[in-house]
């Protein structure tokens, strides 16, 4: 890395919107190519919500989620100011991401995670980019105090969304969704774990809109797992518990900064159940081709949530709504393979394949 320090390695965030981050020419850009995701049209979605629906698709960012736009650019700062090692907590994405970008800048990476609490296709990835995991017997909150401290000691990088610079990589997502759509859109609909994502959101459409690239702001809707819900309860909750382990938190760090995003904007947080989020997974998978994992599916279930409640003060009709889907499918697979592992396999011929395909 050190030989390549002021070398830009392929295209990502940082070149396509390098004027509008904390980045200089003596800033080592680290990338592995992220952003550019796809705003995917979704016809059925829009049909059943009464709005044009886009569905922002963080999933195809290089280690499958949102993390990417924030880490390519905390990485490459921290190693401007001579950073030799990252540390995170994580409920997993974070983890996968700040892992894949240590190794690109060859430093070291240790990760926190609550133990028993991170889905195996994340866990994975940073074990297989080389990170040192640490897991604790405590929940999200509990790891980032601890890495807090750690990052106070000065031997680590905190590469979370406390970090600005995680933040400022973020907004390019809202940047990307304005330059394709001409304009902001009516309403932005996401989840809300840590609560960093939306305020980056909020931050990048209001640059934005202050640039002149776009007329108005999207009002925010945040969507929280009902028994991981401290926005909407406006309280702390200790023991948080969802099924989408990516938004399984009960003291977001970026709460305050959300909740005056969300506010400002006349926007909202919503809750959804277990059920209603892996319904609204497993439909977008089988109706739009789009497969998103747990808590990327929150916004969803948000959504078909306010269409049956007829809530058209959130949701007026025919208006332009975009749903941010922050990660992959296949980073929570446990749950959607476990209806396959529960069949049972076939007899060897034709009959009986052919009368299991047309079962009921």
């Amino acid at each position: 890395m050190q030989n390549e320090s002021k070398k830009s390695w392929g295209r990502g965030v940082i070149a396509r919107y390098r004027e509008y981050l904390p980045v200089s020419q003596a800033t080592p850009v680290v990338t592995l190519g992220e952003g550019s995701t796809p705003l995917i049209e979704t016809p059925k979605l829009s049909d059943r919500i009464g709005a044009r629906v886009f569905v922002k698709y963080e999933g195809l960012n290089p280690t499958g989620s949102f993390k990417d736009r924030g880490m390519t650019v905390a990485v490459s700062k921290a190693l401007e100011r001579g950073a030799q090692a990252l540390i995170c907590a994580s409920t997993g994405n974070t983890s996968a991401s700040a892992a894949a970008y240590a190794a690109r800048a060859g430093i070291r990476c240790a990760v926190i995670l609550p133990a028993g609490k991170i889905a195996s296709g994340k866990m994975v990835q940073a074990i297989a980019h080389g990170a040192r995991v640490v897991s604790i017997d405590g929940n999200f909150d509990d790891a980032l105090r601890i890495v807090r401290e750690l990052g106070d000691q000065g031997e680590f990088a905190i590469v979370n969304s406390i970090n600005p610079d995680r933040i400022a990589g973020q907004k390019t997502a809202a940047f990307e969704i304005v330059d394709e759509l001409g304009d902001a859109p009516d309403i932005h609909v996401l989840p809300l774990g840590n609560a960093g994502n939306l305020t980056a959101y909020a931050a990048g459409y209001s640059e934005y809109k202050k640039l002149g690239k776009s007329r108005g702001l999207p009002r925010m809707i945040g969507i929280q797992a009902e028994h991981a819900a401290p926005v909407f309860h406006r309280r702390v909750i200790e023991k948080p518990e969802t099924v989408a382990s990516a938004i399984r938190i009960g003291n977001p760090a970026s709460w305050e900064a959300a909740q005056r995003a969300i506010d400002d904007s006349g926007g909202a947080v919503e809750i959804v159940t277990d059920r209603e989020i892996l319904e609204a997974q497993s439909w977008l998978a089988q109706t739009e081709g789009i497969f998103v994992e747990p808590a990327s599916a929150a916004p969803i279930a948000g959504l078909l949530k306010l269409a049956r409640e007829k809530r058209r003060d959130l949701m007026p009709k025919d208006l332009t709504v975009v749903c941010t889907c922050t990660g992959h499918g296949l980073k929570d697979p446990e749950i959607v393979s476990a209806k396959f592992s529960q069949a049972a396999p076939v007899a060897p011929n034709i009959e009986a394949v052919r009368e299991a395909i047309t079962r009921s």
